[in-house]
């Protein structure tokens, strides 16, 4: 029996705090030390193409400065470069680099062996199933927040 949206909320909130706390915990050892800020930014830019600095920190919802030191910090390491705007010359957009598409593809193929593998030890076939259809209703669920 379903519980009320609060009591819905409620639980969720706590599983996935916990599910969030415990990936970071036992972080895969792919892509160096990124900060949470340089992961964001690269997989912003992964998911929505190249962007200005000042559209990343708009979606990030930090400062321009920050998102700056952000990128310089990627553009050092190699992970991103910039690019003049074809349709405003005037405007300069961040990219990936191919090592930062591969940095962002290692850390999540980490990740879903992670969850994979936790998974395969803990959970049977009937559990399987009712996480596999739990999980296009807990991303919609993200979207709308």
């Amino acid at each position: 029996m379903a519980g009320s949206p609060f009591e819905t909320a409620s639980a969720l909130r706590v599983s996935m705090s916990l599910l969030t706390r415990r990936l970071r915990q036992t972080a895969p050892d792919v892509g160096g030390d990124l900060a949470l800020p340089q992961r964001a930014a690269l997989a912003r830019l992964d998911h929505n193409g190249p962007m200005t600095s000042a559209a990343l920190a708009r979606l990030e919802g930090i400062s321009p400065q920050s998102m700056g030191s952000t990128l310089a910090s990627l553009e050092h390491a190699g992970l991103v470069q910039r690019e003049h705007d074809p349709g405003d010359a005037r405007q300069v957009l961040m990219s990936l680099t191919p090592a930062g598409r591969r940095v962002l593809r290692d850390r999540r193929d980490a990740r879903v062996r992670q969850l994979a593998a936790a998974l395969s030890r803990e959970f049977d076939d009937a559990e399987l199933e009712v996480l596999a259809k739990a999980a296009p209703l807990l991303e919609r669920l993200g979207q709308r927040l």
